[in-house]
């Protein structure tokens, strides 16, 4: 069985982009990039990897899921499989067929098809990687096992919340929080 895992950055307000999604304004020093590169290759996007000369086998992840608006960056820069090292899902009504065999689109039944993701056997070793966005993880709030959380030391004062849902309380245990030197922590949380 695979863990639906979202793994994203976020301010101190509880931001993980600007109103406009752009998120340039969260403080990628060199200590949270060493970090990625040595905890969570798999997290980066092949085209990053390759910049970063990142080589490795994937210690966490096996397939990734992400919104049409955490997609649509990599498609305005010509990229139609941004994480060919991991199968890919983007979840949108409007988007239609992906360009790219490599890319699932998922336009109804979002919760059923993690279901069954996660209800796969993971032979291969890898979670289910939740990239955003935060209509998304609202959605799939339910089905969310764990959270990794790279709380940024910046406050953007409005944007995309971590989570867009209803009212919906859903507890976690913290099972970690290693501050860096830069000042962003990372938390990691289980579902309780």
């Amino acid at each position: 069985m695979r863990r639906l895992v979202y793994y994203v950055g976020m301010s101190l307000d509880g931001y993980i982009a600007g109103p406009e999604g752009q998120v340039d304004d969260f403080p990628v020093t060199p200590d949270v990039v060493d970090l990625i590169v040595e905890e969570f290759p798999d997290t980066l996007p092949t085209h990053v990897r390759e910049q970063l000369g990142v080589d490795v086998p994937n210690p966490n992840f096996a397939v990734v899921v992400q919104g049409r608006a955490t997609y649509e960056p990599a498609l305005e820069i010509g990229i139609t499989s941004p994480y060919a090292h991991l199968r890919q899902y983007v979840v949108s009504e409007s988007l239609g067929r992906s360009e790219d065999p490599a890319v699932e689109v998922i336009a109804s039944d979002a919760v059923e098809r993690i279901r069954e993701l996660k209800a796969e056997e993971s032979g291969d070793g890898g979670d289910v990687y939740l990239a955003g966005g935060g209509r998304l993880a609202g959605a799939l709030l339910a089905e969310i096992d764990a959270l990794v959380v790279k709380l940024y030391p910046v406050v953007l004062g409005a944007g995309v919340p971590l989570f867009r849902a209803d009212f919906s309380p859903t507890h976690f245990a913290l099972q970690g929080a290693r501050p860096l030197e830069s000042g962003t922590v990372v938390l990691t949380y289980d579902r309780r």
